[in-house]
């Protein structure tokens, strides 16, 4: 059997963006650890967590079974136990199943601030910030913010791009688009100091977006033309990067410019199972503008 000492840093193997890899990478792990140790739990649980990001939510579900019966049976640390919480909640989140997540992350929450694992502590507010009802999700991020800021354990200090990011949306979506810009402009200045460019081109299209709700569509039409030259270079294409060229050129009376931009738009985010899923609308109108 291999020891939990060296299968610790499993989370390394996680590419978010391809949860069908990271389940597959970390099966193996799984089949050398101690049954009913610390990581054999972990690692069920972001078993689930991957299943669930590919929809899979009865697998996911069967999984998290298998480590509350294996968190029943003997006591395994208390971080398992969070981090079990968290994926638990994560699926139930993502399979609309909100008021049945929200408990979840709430013992999450105050089981991590007892253990002192902020990392944890700061997603399961971060979570809350999503889960819970509108009036009650500035607050959760809020909350995370100052833990992530408070804190002296580096993992949960390196969630303040994320957590800037999302309550730059919070606000956005209940109309502050001057208070959503100004945090948007805090995520972008913490993914560039740390050379994350990836994630910088996430903040830089924020901004931009955000300064097309305030009417400033010059600024933000500029934002999206670099960042679309900056996928011509790496060799990729992002819808939303499309979309976003689309949307400012028709403000600026340019519907025929745009109409090509809403084709690409189109053709990239109807692949997106989630965004077919709950942005059908948005879908439809991008599909229409570009006559596809």
């Amino acid at each position: 059997m291999t020891h939990e000492t060296e299968l610790s840093g499993f989370d390394a193997l996680w590419n978010h963006g391809d949860p069908a890899t990271s389940e597959a990478a970390f099966r193996p792990l799984l089949a050398s650890a101690e049954p009913g140790s610390a990581d054999h739990i972990e690692l069920l649980t972001q078993i689930a967590r991957a299943q669930g990001l590919q929809r899979r939510f009865d697998d996911a579900h069967q999984t998290l079974d298998e480590a509350q019966a294996l968190l029943a049976a003997g006591p395994a640390g208390e971080r398992a136990r969070v981090r079990y919480l968290l994926e638990r909640g994560r699926v139930f989140n993502s399979s609309r199943q909100r008021e049945q997540a929200i408990p979840c992350f709430l013992e999450a929450w105050e089981a991590a601030q007892a253990a002192g694992e902020d990392f944890y502590a700061v997603d399961a507010a971060h979570m809350l910030g999503i889960a819970e009802p509108p009036e009650r999700q500035t607050e959760w991020n809020f909350k995370a913010i100052a833990l992530a800021e408070r804190s002296s354990q580096p993992r949960a200090r390196n969630w303040l791009g994320a957590l800037y990011n999302n309550l730059g949306w919070t606000l956005h979506d209940q109309g502050h688009h001057a208070d959503a810009l100004a945090l948007f402009e805090k995520a972008l200045a913490f993914r560039r100091e740390r050379g994350q460019a990836a994630e910088t081109r996430i903040a830089q299209w924020c901004v931009g977006r955000a300064l097309r709700s305030l009417g400033r569509v010059e600024e933000a039409l500029a934002i999206q033309r670099d960042l679309m030259s900056e996928h011509e270079v790496n060799g990729s294409r992002d819808g939303y990067v499309f979309e976003e060229l689309a949307e400012c050129l028709t403000l600026l009376g340019q519907p025929e410019a745009a109409r090509p931009y809403f084709a690409l738009a189109y053709a990239e985010l109807s692949q997106d199972p989630w965004l077919v899923e709950s942005e059908g609308e948005r879908l439809g109108r991008v599909k229409a503008c570009g006559g596809v």
